[in-house]
């Protein structure tokens, strides 16, 4: 078994099998004054799709909770680039930050600083199946060119026009394109990440839901991006979330820009297990105590039951975490876990 293949499948075995736990304003912009452990103010930074005008109420509600651990203004920075949210913890212009595992490797690669402090877990309140699901989808009405011997798969998308999230996304583009590699047994995933090589045109959502809408809208006939996100959008109604050849429909209560496409149907053929991402925080520019006070009441059974913070999914106006049992929990954990991500993205 080549490399690629085994990194693939240690970290698909790893996110569904180990069990073990390892060990009030708002500002836009990257501009502040890094951080330091003696500040009054701490300043968390969020990715694009977490900093979309539906996140507002999960965003003000982690503001309070982080105010009342350590009784400090707690500034909210937005982004519109995957890459300012990781320059900014890296920085330490930001304390914490709100990211993927391909991001916080990112910038725990710029700065060994930063460090993964929380992870929602698995059903069972542990790290077995901390993790989500990375898609490409197609539309409905040409998923059947995408068949071979009656199974879906990947063999005809070369040549074709494809979105991604950003190259800095772990499920919307480390994770597909590492299957795309090992698929066409590709070199490197340079030829990826751009048009006129792999794909005729490569285009970029910035966020999960505008991959899925570059999709919707004819602009690309293959798209990369998670479930978590597009749950307020996207319904199953055919299949399930983890079965290859589901399709998925646009809810008919769903909003802009989703609501042009109400009842249109994706179908993805391929999905794969990503590592869910950690709540992450700028030692050097945050103090221990602040860190320590954090932990203590992200990891309480308050948080857990704050539904403006944790959800089951389904509701109109997504929430930071979801839901996957009544066990679900937020964990503390270390850059260990993420092992099989490092491995992925080289880093």
């Amino acid at each position: 078994m080549k490399k690629g293949r085994l990194l693939t499948a240690f970290l698909g075995v790893f996110l569904l099998l180990t069990g073990v736990l390892a060990g009030c304003s708002s500002k836009s912009s990257a501009s502040e004054k890094p951080g330091s452990a003696s500040d009054k103010e701490i300043t968390m930074v969020f990715y694009p799709n977490e900093s979309a005008k539906n996140f507002t109420a999960s965003r003000k509600a982690l503001q309070d909770e982080l105010h009342k651990a350590t009784g400090k203004k707690v500034n909210i920075q937005t982004t519109t680039d995957y890459n300012v949210a990781i320059e900014a913890i890296a920085s330490g212009k930001a304390q914490l930050a709100f990211m993927g595992a391909d991001g916080y490797i990112q910038a725990h690669a710029q700065n060994a600083k930063v460090e993964p402090l929380l992870l929602q877990s698995g059903p069972e309140g542990t790290t077995k199946g901390a993790s989500y699901r990375s898609y490409l989808m197609v539309p409905k009405d040409k998923a059947d060119q995408y068949k071979k011997d009656g199974k879906y798969n990947i063999d005809k998308i070369k040549g074709e026009k494809a979105s991604f999230v950003s190259t800095s996304s772990t499920s919307g583009f480390a994770v597909p394109t590492d299957e795309i590699q090992k698929h066409f047994k590709l070199k490197n995933k340079d030829e990826l990440s751009e048009g006129g090589k792999f794909f005729s045109k490569v285009l970029y959502g910035s966020t999960h839901p505008g991959s899925a809408i570059n999709l919707l809208k004819g602009d690309v006939d293959v798209a990369a991006f998670d479930d978590g996100d597009l749950t307020p959008f996207l319904k199953v109604t055919e299949g399930s979330y983890d079965k290859v050849g589901s399709t998925f429909t646009v809810r008919d209560d769903a909003d802009a820009p989703f609501a042009e496409f109400k009842g249109k149907q994706l179908v993805n053929i391929s999905v794969l297990p990503v590592q869910n991402g950690p709540f992450v925080v700028n030692t050097k520019a945050l103090s221990k105590k602040d860190t320590d006070a954090i932990t203590k009441r992200f990891t309480s059974k308050e948080i857990t039951e704050n539904k403006n913070l944790f959800s089951d999914g389904k509701s109109k106006t997504p929430t930071l975490w979801q839901k996957k049992s009544d066990k679900t929990i937020l964990l503390k954990v270390d850059d260990a876990w993420y092992k099989p991500t490092h491995e992925l993205v080289g880093k």
